[in-house]
């Protein structure tokens, strides 16, 4: 994980939202879709003849807490802590290990709305960069159960999205589709896990 840019990144959110209104607090659900080699990873056999080894990740489920400061007409800055967690599968023919994926994320993003930021009303178009603690699992039976292996990552994320806030009384609703990807120790020759990408769906309240 970079040590300079999400820094220097979150301190110019901060100095953003100390010029900012008050705060609209935003609580959703997340649904994610692993992709590219989150999704499914297959390597080389150890031994000749051997099988290949596959490594899969399936839904993963999530919840994330948001604050978001207007800072013009059309463009606030969102301070967002969440969590996800994804189980998955590897084999290699003859055995099945169970794994799960955990991370928990604080980042920033910038988010454009054409009608009101203020008012965090209509389509919006959000992006920004995330601290990534990730935590990765292995069990021949039950994760945190049975006798499991654990490695702890962190690394530098990037998310790209678009949105839409509807009217409900004095709050808001939110549905949005966003895509995520690590963007720093990703070299998997290197000995790092593959990047974590999914496609994420959220929905939300904004109070």
């Amino acid at each position: 994980m970079s040590r300079i840019q999400l820094p220097l990144f979150l301190v110019l959110g901060a100095s953003l939202a100390a010029q900012a209104q008050e705060p609209r607090i935003g609580l959703g659900l997340n649904l994610s879709f692993p992709t590219a080699a989150f999704a499914r990873s297959e390597y080389a056999p150890v031994l000749q003849g051997d099988p290949n080894q596959v490594e899969t990740y399936d839904l993963g489920v999530g919840a994330q807490l948001t604050a978001s400061f207007p800072l013009d007409q059309h463009v606030a800055f969102r301070a967002v802590m969440a969590y996800q967690s994804t189980s998955g599968n590897y084999t290699d023919g003859y055995d099945r290990i169970n794994l799960q994926h955990n991370v928990f994320s604080l980042g920033g993003e910038i988010h454009i709305f054409p009608e009101s930021a203020y008012r965090q009303r209509g389509p919006y178009l959000f992006g920004g960069l995330s601290a990534d603690f990730e935590r990765f699992d292995r069990s021949y039976g039950e994760v945190n159960v049975d006798y499991t292996e654990s490695y702890n990552k962190s690394r530098l994320g990037g998310t790209v999205g678009i949105g839409n806030s509807f009217p409900m009384g004095s709050s808001r609703w939110i549905l949005e589709a966003a895509y995520h990807t690590s963007l720093t120790s990703t070299d998997v020759s290197a000995g790092n896990p593959p990047a974590t990408s999914f496609v994420r769906v959220t929905v939300g309240w904004v109070f």
